[in-house]
């Protein structure tokens, strides 16, 4: 069932985590299989015998493990099917009868194989068998208990499927957070939406939306805790890069920064090579 998933290079494209849902999904199926096979087995037996029917136990423990063979044979196929299908835009009536068509084939298949195994150990066993003996239509008969199978494996292709897509997807990051001090309070800030930090005194200001937080700390260990995220345009001034829209030069070497918020922070001749190199390659 892992011939493809959704990613690219199949089973080698799987991340681990896809890799153990497949592995599980695989052994689900073949365990839900082999109870449902018992459970037939089981019943036939007893109804055969409480029908006074001479059918040997070994006879209908055959019939049940050739028509499973033949439908695991399918499976690939089906898988396919659903594979392609869901990538496919049609409507929902086009797949409906996608499916219902393909359900023949698939029927005559299952029919051909499990009868064609049965024959060849009949006749290993110098037997002679017969497909639904005593049925006026067989294969009519057959079909009916097809399609509904053939529509269960679909099924369960379709959910597997997206089961194991879905575990592609890493799941997100958790955003960093700033502890900062604010009086009695702490708050815990996204850094992303820390817009600026400024000196003030021995404390810095965080801007943070439209309030501003005051935090007892050096304006060089809050830049070193926020990182490479912003960029310093004054001895007193650090901004976030990507909050950045445009950058004023004066004559006289010194600059304005505009924030996305709208807000305008005065930048050092000093730092203005380094924060227009950032702003540009942001913007690339």
């Amino acid at each position: 069932m892992a011939t493809d998933t959704g990613t690219s290079g199949g089973w080698r494209g799987m991340n681990g985590a896809q890799r153990r849902l497949v592995l599980l999904l695989g052994a689900g199926f073949l365990v839900i299989l082999g109870v449902i096979m018992i459970a037939n087995a089981t019943s036939m037996v007893s109804d055969f015998a409480a029908a006074g029917v001479p059918v040997t136990t070994a006879h209908i423990w055959l019939w049940e493990i050739s028509s499973i063979i033949a439908w695991l044979s399918e499976v690939p196929v089906i898988w396919w099917m659903v594979m392609r299908l869901r990538r496919a835009t049609l409507p929902w009536w086009g797949v409906a009868l996608i499916v219902a068509g393909a359900s023949v084939p698939a029927s005559l298949w299952h029919i051909g194989l499990m009868v064609a195994i049965r024959m060849s150990i009949y006749a290993a066993q110098g037997e002679h068998y017969q497909f639904m003996a005593g049925i006026r239509n067989p294969l009519l008969y057959e079909y009916r208990k097809d399609a509904g199978t053939f529509l269960q494996f679909a099924a369960i292709a379709l959910v597997a499927q997206w089961l194991i897509a879905r575990a592609a997807t890493p799941p997100a990051d958790p955003p960093r957070l700033l502890a900062v001090n604010d009086g009695a309070v702490t708050h815990h800030v996204p850094v992303d939406e820390i817009e600026r930090v400024s000196a003030a005194g021995n404390y810095v200001e965080i801007g943070w939306g439209p309030r501003t937080l005051l935090h007892r700390a050096t304006l060089s260990a809050v830049e070193a805790e926020l990182g490479a995220a912003f960029a310093r345009v004054h001895r007193s001034h650090l901004v976030r890069r990507d909050a950045i829209r445009r950058i004023e030069t004066d004559r006289s070497g010194d600059f304005t920064v505009q924030m996305s918020s709208g807000n305008e922070i005065r930048g050092s001749r000093r730092y203005r090579d380094g924060v227009e190199a950032r702003y540009k390659g942001d913007e690339a």
